[in-house]
C-alpha cells in the first residue's frame, strides 16, 4: 500500500480535523460544546452593557433634570440658634435691659456665586439694599472665604421693605439667609450705660482666646462692664437646628430642632434705678449750677452712693455718657466715633469714660481727713492740740509762701475746727512735720492713705478701675530725670497734705474711704452684682441660683478716739456756721456729715496757656451722721469751690434716697 493511502487510513472519519500525532503534544482545541458556551456568555455580557446603557442613558437624558432637582434641593444645613441673653435688673427686680426680637441677613459665602465678577455684582447689590458699605462687605467676603461654612452677619436689626424685598428676589442672592436674633432693649436709653456695658460680635483674638469655653464665630458677647464681666451667666446656651435648603440657600423644609436653646441668666445689681437717674439728674444740675457760678468750663463729672455697710453700690453715673444701643445691630461709624476715634471723643469730653472708676483727679480738701488720721495714728499731732490757722505760711530754706483758702481767718484752731473751716495751712503744718520727721517720716501719710485703698483698685467686680497716684520719693526718683524735679522737697510732703499736686485719685476710691469714715473703721469692697436668678415656672418668682456675698469688711486699723474726732469735724462741717457746706445741708432735715473740696488741676483750655488751672468741685459725705445708711461722692469737673457745685449735687442724692425735699438754702462760695 502506498504512503498516501496510509495516510487516508489514519485520517478520522468526519474528514474536519488532523489526525493525533504521538510526535506532538496535542494542542488546545475548541470543543462544540466549548464554543457554545462562550457564545452564551458573550450574548450575556453584551445584554447586561445593552441595560447598564439604557439605564445611564435615562437617568443622564430622560430624568437628568428631575434628579438635579432633587439633589440641590436636598442640601441639608446646621444652624446655630442662637440664645436670648439674659436681663439685668435692679436691686428691686426692675428690669433695666431686656432683649426684643430682631431680624438678621446673614450670608453663606460658599454658596455665593463662583464667578467673581457675579459674586462682586452680588455683593454691590446686596449693600445697596441693606444700606451698608459695599467696601466693607466685599472684604468680609473675601475673608470669609477661608471659612465658607460660618456665616457674615451682614446687618442686624434690618427693617420689614429690606426682608421683603430679598424674600421676594431670593433667586437673585444665592447664599442669603434671613434670621431671627435678639437684640438688646435698653428702656432707660443712657441710664447707667458705664457700668452696663455693652454687646458686640466676637473679634478674631476673641475668637482664638475663647473658643475652648463654647465661643463661636458670629457669637455676641459682652465687651465692657457688667455685660462683659458676667458674660459667662447672661448669654446662654446656643441651640442647633437642621434645615433642609435648595442650592440658592432657600429653605425647603421646616426647621428642625436638635438642640433647644438655653436663655441666659438674669442678675440683679445693688444699684437702684430711680436713685441712679437721681444721681445722673445731679450731675447735670452742678455742673449748671457751676456755669451759672461763671465756671462755664464744667463739663463732666461723677457720682457714687455706696451702702457703707458692706459696699453695695447704690448708684454710679459719670458724664458725659453714651447710649449702648448705638452698638445694637450693625453700627454706624459715625456714631460710634466719639467712643472709639482719640480725636473725635477728645471733641466729646470722652463719653465713653467712666469717670467714677477711670477718672483721675487731685482730691484737695476732701483728702484731708486722710491726713488727720495718719498724724494722729503716727502722733504727729493731738485733736485736741491747736495749731495756728493763718492768712499764709512759709516752709522750707527757701521760705516758699502757702495760702489758706480764706484770708481772713488767723487763729489757733483744733482739728474739728479745722475740718470743719478747711484751714489749708492748719493741714500745711502737718504735712511739714511729716517731711521733718525724717527719711521714714515722708512715706508714713502714704502708707496710711494706702491702707485706705488709695494708689491701688477698690475691687470693684466689673474691674476697668484706675489705681491713681501716690507719690512718694522713690516715686519721684523713678519719674523724673533732672535732680530738682526728683528731690522730695517739703513743699511735696505739704501739698500731699492738702491733696494736691501729684496726688491722684477715683471717685470711688474716695467714696469707698468716706464709707470707712462712716462705718466706724472698717474698709468695704464696691460691688455692683447682688446674684443670678432663672425664671420660676408658671408665675413663680425667680429662684437665685448664686448669691454673691460681699467681702466681709476689714478694719482699717484706726484708732477710734482718732476716727471720733474726724467724724465729729465732718459733722460740724455742714451744721456750724463756718462750716464749708452748712449752707447745703445744714437745714436739712436728715443729719449729714461730709467735707468739700477745691483741688486744683491743669486743664488745657482754648485761648490759655498750657498749664492753665482749673478747680475741680468735690463733695464727700453721708448720713444719717449717727447710723450711716448711704455714702455719696459728687466731682464736678472744673466746677469751681466744693460748696457751689459738688455739694448741691451730692444734696439731691440724698433728697431721693431718703424721701425728703431740702428747703431752699443760701449757698456760700467756700472750700
Amino acid at each position: 500500500m502506498s504512503s498516501g493511502g496510509a495516510y487516508r487510513e489514519r485520517r478520522s472519519p468526519s474528514g474536519r480535523f488532523l489526525p493525533p500525532d504521538p510526535r506532538v503534544r496535542e494542542p488546545y482545541r475548541l470543543t462544540p460544546q466549548l464554543a457554545l458556551r462562550v457564545g452564551i456568555l458573550g450574548a450575556i455580557a453584551l445584554l447586561a452593557f445593552a441595560i447598564l446603557f439604557f439605564r445611564l442613558w435615562s437617568l443622564q437624558v430622560l430624568s437628568g433634570e428631575q434628579y438635579l432637582d432633587a439633589a440641590q434641593n436636598n442640601q441639608l444645613r446646621l444652624i446655630r440658634v442662637e440664645a436670648p441673653r439674659g436681663p439685668i435688673l435692679d436691686r428691686r427686680g426692675r428690669v433695666i435691659v431686656a432683649n426684643v426680637a430682631g431680624t438678621a441677613v446673614q450670608l453663606w459665602v460658599g454658596d455665593m456665586p463662583k464667578n467673581r465678577k457675579a459674586r462682586d455684582a452680588m455683593v454691590r447689590r446686596l449693600a445697596s439694599v441693606l444700606r451698608v458699605p459695599p467696601l466693607a462687605l466685599a472684604q468680609e467676603v473675601d475673608q470669609g472665604r477661608s471659612d465658607p461654612l460660618t456665616p457674615i452677619t451682614v446687618k442686624t436689626a434690618v427693617g420689614e421693605d429690606p426682608v421683603n424685598y430679598l424674600y421676594e428676589h431670593q433667586a437673585e442672592f444665592p447664599g442669603v439667609e434671613i434670621v431671627q436674633i435678639y437684640l438688646r432693649d435698653y428702656e432707660h436709653e443712657a441710664l447707667a450705660a458705664p457700668i452696663l456695658g455693652y454687646v458686640g460680635e466676637i473679634s478674631p483674638e476673641e475668637l482664638r482666646r475663647l473658643r475652648r469655653e463654647g465661643y463661636r464665630a458670629g457669637d455676641r458677647l459682652g465687651k465692657t462692664g457688667i455685660e462683659a464681666a458676667y458674660d459667662s451667666y447672661l448669654r446662654g446656651r446656643g441651640g442647633l437646628a437642621q434645615i433642609r435648603v435648595d442650592s440658592l440657600g432657600r429653605p425647603q423644609s421646616p426647621l428642625l430642632l436638635r438642640q433647644e436653646a438655653r436663655a441666659g441668666y438674669a442678675l440683679r445689681l445693688t444699684i437702684d434705678t430711680k436713685l441712679q437717674r437721681a444721681a445722673e439728674n445731679a450731675l447735670r444740675y452742678g455742673i449748671d449750677l457751676a456755669h451759672q457760678d461763671g465756671h462755664w468750663a464744667a463739663d463732666g463729672g461723677a457720682i457714687v452712693a455706696l451702702d457703707p455697710r458692706d459696699g453695695a453700690v447704690l448708684a454710679m453715673a459719670s458724664s458725659p455718657t453714651y447710649k449702648p444701643s448705638v452698638y445694637v445691630g450693625k453700627v454706624d461709624p459715625k456714631k460710634l466715633e466719639p467712643l472709639i476715634d482719640e480725636e473725635a471723643a477728645r471733641r466729646a469730653n470722652y463719653p465713653g469714660l467712666n469717670r467714677a472708676t477711670s477718672g483721675l483727679y487731685p482730691p484737695g480738701s476732701t483728702w484731708k481727713p486722710v491726713t488727720a488720721l495718719a498724724g494722729m495714728q503716727e502722733h504727729i499731732f493731738s485733736p485736741y492740740q491747736s495749731l495756728q490757722c493763718s492768712p499764709v505760711a512759709y516752709y522750707g530754706l527757701d521760705r516758699q509762701k502757702f495760702r489758706n483758702w480764706n484770708p481772713y481767718v488767723n487763729r489757733s484752731m483744733t482739728l474739728v475746727e479745722a475740718l470743719a473751716e478747711s484751714c489749708d495751712t492748719y493741714f500745711d503744718e502737718i504735712g511739714n512735720r511729716f517731711y521733718e520727721s525724717g527719711t521714714e517720716g515722708r512715706i508714713l501719710m502714704q502708707q496710711w492713705a494706702r491702707r485706705f485703698g488709695f494708689g491701688t483698685t477698690t475691687g470693684l467686680d466689673i474691674g476697668g478701675e484706675a489705681e491713681g497716684l501716690l507719690p512718694t520719693p522713690d516715686w519721684r526718683r523713678r519719674t523724673f530725670e533732672s535732680d530738682w524735679d526728683r528731690a522730695w522737697n517739703p513743699g511735696d510732703s505739704i501739698q500731699l497734705a492738702i491733696g494736691q499736686k501729684d496726688l491722684l485719685v477715683t471717685p470711688l476710691q474716695m467714696t469707698a474711704f468716706y464709707a470707712m469714715l462712716a462705718n466706724g473703721g472698717n474698709l468695704v469692697t464696691p460691688y455692683l452684682v447682688s446674684d443670678v436668678e432663672q425664671p420660676g415656672g408658671k408665675g413663680s418668682p425667680r429662684v437665685v441660683l448664686r448669691r454673691f456675698a460681699p467681702r466681709p469688711p476689714r478694719s482699717a486699723g484706726v484708732d477710734s478716739g482718732a476716727l471720733a474726732a474726724v467724724r465729729d469735724g465732718l459733722y460740724v462741717a455742714t451744721h456750724s456756721r463756718s462750716g464749708t457746706s452748712s449752707g447745703v445741708f445744714g437745714s436739712y432735715a436728715v443729719p449729714i456729715s461730709g467735707k468739700t473740696g477745691t483741688a486744683e488741676k491743669v486743664v488745657p483750655l482754648p485761648g490759655y496757656p498750657s498749664d492753665h488751672l482749673e478747680d475741680q468741685s468735690w463733695w464727700c459725705g453721708w448720713g444719717p451722721s449717727s447710723d450711716a445708711r448711704i455714702v455719696v461722692c459728687a466731682l464736678i469737673e472744673n466746677g469751681g469751690h466744693g460748696s457751689t457745685a459738688a455739694a448741691p449735687a451730692a444734696l439731691r442724692v440724698f433728697e431721693r434716697f431718703f424721701g425728703v425735699e431740702a428747703p431752699p438754702s443760701i449757698l456760700v462760695s467756700v472750700d
